[in-house]
Protein backbone atom coordinates (compact mmCIF):
# COMPACT_ATOMS: atom_id res chain seq x y z
CA UNK A 1 0.00 0.00 0.00
CA UNK A 2 1.16 3.47 -0.82
CA UNK A 3 0.75 5.97 1.96
CA UNK A 4 2.10 9.04 0.65
CA UNK A 5 4.11 10.67 -2.06
CA UNK A 6 4.64 13.99 -2.55
CA UNK A 7 7.10 16.07 -4.63
CA UNK A 8 7.74 19.29 -6.11
CA UNK A 9 7.25 18.58 -9.73
CA UNK A 10 3.83 18.99 -11.83
CA UNK A 11 3.09 15.07 -11.19
CA UNK A 12 2.87 15.99 -7.71
CA UNK A 13 2.40 19.63 -7.00
CA UNK A 14 2.93 19.56 -3.07
CA UNK A 15 6.37 20.78 -2.21
CA UNK A 16 9.13 18.30 -1.99
CA UNK A 17 8.63 16.23 1.83
CA UNK A 18 9.53 13.22 3.05
CA UNK A 19 8.18 9.93 2.05
CA UNK A 20 7.12 6.66 3.09
CA UNK A 21 6.42 4.00 0.69
CA UNK A 22 5.72 0.33 1.63
CA UNK A 23 6.92 -1.64 -1.50
CA UNK A 24 4.16 -4.68 -2.25
CA UNK A 25 2.30 -5.81 -5.22
CA UNK A 26 0.16 -2.96 -5.66
CA UNK A 27 2.70 -0.61 -5.40
CA UNK A 28 5.09 -2.13 -7.40
CA UNK A 29 2.31 -2.32 -10.10
CA UNK A 30 1.39 1.49 -9.58
CA UNK A 31 4.71 2.15 -10.47
CA UNK A 32 5.68 0.02 -13.54
CA UNK A 33 2.58 1.85 -14.85
CA UNK A 34 4.46 5.22 -14.48
CA UNK A 35 7.46 3.40 -15.77
CA UNK A 36 6.07 2.27 -18.67
CA UNK A 37 4.95 5.79 -19.42
CA UNK A 38 8.43 7.20 -18.58
CA UNK A 39 7.24 9.26 -15.39
CA UNK A 40 8.65 7.07 -12.66
CA UNK A 41 11.99 5.03 -12.45
CA UNK A 42 12.53 3.33 -8.88
CA UNK A 43 14.57 0.29 -7.67
CA UNK A 44 14.83 -1.33 -4.08
CA UNK A 45 17.86 -1.22 -2.63
CA UNK A 46 19.88 -4.27 -1.85
CA UNK A 47 21.15 -3.30 1.40
CA UNK A 48 17.90 -2.15 3.26
CA UNK A 49 14.04 -1.91 2.76
CA UNK A 50 13.80 1.45 0.98
CA UNK A 51 13.18 2.28 -2.19
CA UNK A 52 14.81 4.91 -4.58
CA UNK A 53 12.08 6.52 -6.78
CA UNK A 54 13.14 9.19 -9.47
CA UNK A 55 9.70 11.17 -10.68
CA UNK A 56 10.26 13.16 -14.06
CA UNK A 57 11.17 12.95 -17.32
CA UNK A 58 15.15 12.94 -18.26
CA UNK A 59 15.10 16.69 -18.24
CA UNK A 60 13.88 17.29 -14.89
CA UNK A 61 13.25 14.70 -12.05
CA UNK A 62 13.17 14.84 -8.48
CA UNK A 63 14.62 11.23 -6.38
CA UNK A 64 13.14 10.21 -3.67
CA UNK A 65 14.02 7.97 -1.15
CA UNK A 66 11.77 5.86 0.40
CA UNK A 67 11.23 3.53 3.54
CA UNK A 68 12.09 2.99 6.63
CA UNK A 69 13.67 0.96 8.86
CA UNK A 70 10.55 -1.26 9.66
CA UNK A 71 10.45 -5.08 7.49
CA UNK A 72 6.99 -6.67 7.10
CA UNK A 73 7.74 -10.14 6.78
CA UNK A 74 5.33 -13.34 6.49
CA UNK A 75 5.73 -16.93 8.40
CA UNK A 76 8.23 -18.42 6.00
CA UNK A 77 11.01 -15.51 6.83
CA UNK A 78 10.27 -16.01 10.43
CA UNK A 79 12.78 -18.70 11.16
CA UNK A 80 15.88 -16.42 8.99
CA UNK A 81 14.54 -12.76 9.94
CA UNK A 82 14.17 -13.10 13.73
CA UNK A 83 15.08 -16.53 14.85
CA UNK A 84 18.65 -16.87 13.10
CA UNK A 85 19.47 -13.05 13.41
CA UNK A 86 22.36 -11.83 14.88
CA UNK A 87 20.78 -8.87 16.13
CA UNK A 88 18.27 -8.39 18.71
CA UNK A 89 15.05 -7.97 16.98
CA UNK A 90 11.28 -6.06 18.01
CA UNK A 91 8.46 -7.85 16.47
CA UNK A 92 5.54 -5.87 15.96
CA UNK A 93 2.02 -7.95 15.39
CA UNK A 94 -0.36 -6.13 13.63
CA UNK A 95 -3.41 -6.23 10.97
CA UNK A 96 -5.13 -3.62 8.43
CA UNK A 97 -8.08 -3.19 10.74
CA UNK A 98 -6.51 -2.24 13.97
CA UNK A 99 -6.74 1.34 15.23
CA UNK A 100 -4.58 1.12 17.52
CA UNK A 101 -1.84 -0.46 14.88
CA UNK A 102 -2.03 2.26 12.97
CA UNK A 103 -1.79 4.73 15.65
CA UNK A 104 1.38 3.89 16.91
CA UNK A 105 2.95 3.31 13.39
CA UNK A 106 4.79 6.67 12.68
CA UNK A 107 6.31 6.03 16.64
CA UNK A 108 7.81 2.44 15.68
CA UNK A 109 8.79 3.64 12.77
CA UNK A 110 10.61 6.48 14.82
CA UNK A 111 12.10 4.01 16.54
CA UNK A 112 13.26 1.75 13.75
CA UNK A 113 15.52 4.43 12.13
CA UNK A 114 16.39 5.76 15.69
CA UNK A 115 17.94 2.66 16.96
CA UNK A 116 18.54 0.79 13.91
CA UNK A 117 21.85 0.58 14.71
CA UNK A 118 21.40 -2.10 17.61
CA UNK A 119 17.76 -3.26 16.84
CA UNK A 120 15.64 -4.07 13.73
CA UNK A 121 11.90 -4.05 13.43
CA UNK A 122 9.81 -6.38 11.77
CA UNK A 123 6.29 -6.19 11.12
CA UNK A 124 4.06 -8.98 11.19
CA UNK A 125 0.41 -8.83 10.01
CA UNK A 126 -1.80 -11.07 12.17
CA UNK A 127 -4.57 -11.72 9.29
CA UNK A 128 -1.94 -13.56 6.78
CA UNK A 129 0.03 -15.19 9.43
CA UNK A 130 -1.94 -17.34 11.83
CA UNK A 131 0.11 -19.74 12.61
CA UNK A 132 3.26 -17.10 13.96
CA UNK A 133 -0.49 -15.72 15.87
CA UNK A 134 -0.91 -18.93 17.61
CA UNK A 135 2.25 -20.17 18.50
CA UNK A 136 3.58 -16.46 19.92
CA UNK A 137 -0.05 -16.80 21.76
CA UNK A 138 -1.14 -13.07 20.64
CA UNK A 139 -4.14 -11.94 21.95
CA UNK A 140 -4.10 -8.25 21.39
CA UNK A 141 -3.00 -5.86 18.75
CA UNK A 142 -0.68 -4.51 18.22
CA UNK A 143 1.73 -6.52 20.11
CA UNK A 144 5.41 -6.18 20.47
CA UNK A 145 7.49 -9.29 20.85
CA UNK A 146 11.24 -8.73 21.73
CA UNK A 147 14.23 -11.89 20.29
CA UNK A 148 17.39 -12.30 21.14
CA UNK A 149 19.30 -14.96 20.10
CA UNK A 150 15.97 -16.95 18.65
CA UNK A 151 14.14 -16.76 21.88
CA UNK A 152 11.59 -14.20 23.19
CA UNK A 153 12.97 -12.18 25.96
CA UNK A 154 11.23 -12.34 29.36
CA UNK A 155 8.88 -9.52 29.70
CA UNK A 156 9.17 -8.34 26.54
CA UNK A 157 6.19 -8.59 25.69
CA UNK A 158 3.86 -5.13 25.49
CA UNK A 159 0.19 -5.19 24.17
CA UNK A 160 -2.10 -2.03 22.64
CA UNK A 161 -1.67 1.44 21.44
CA UNK A 162 1.57 3.39 23.27
CA UNK A 163 3.24 6.85 23.33
CA UNK A 164 6.07 7.63 21.60
CA UNK A 165 7.58 8.98 24.94
CA UNK A 166 6.73 5.55 26.27
CA UNK A 167 7.71 3.16 23.43
CA UNK A 168 11.21 4.69 24.08
CA UNK A 169 10.99 4.21 27.58
CA UNK A 170 10.28 1.01 26.81
CA UNK A 171 13.10 0.28 24.06
CA UNK A 172 15.55 1.67 26.49
CA UNK A 173 14.64 -0.64 29.27
CA UNK A 174 14.27 -3.68 27.11
CA UNK A 175 18.02 -2.69 25.74
CA UNK A 176 19.69 -1.93 28.94
CA UNK A 177 17.85 -5.22 30.74
CA UNK A 178 19.65 -7.30 27.74
CA UNK A 179 22.87 -5.69 27.73
CA UNK A 180 23.06 -6.50 31.41
CA UNK A 181 21.61 -10.05 31.03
Amino acid sequence: MMDTVLSNSTLFPRPLLPVRITLNSTTTYFFKKLQKRRVVRFRKNPCADTVVVAVGNNKSSTIITCGGGIREIEEKEFSDAVLKSDRLVLVEFVANWCGPCRLISPAIESIAQEYGDRLRVVKIDHDTNPGLIEEYKVYGLPTLILFKNGEEVPESRREGAITKVKLKEYVDALLESVSVA
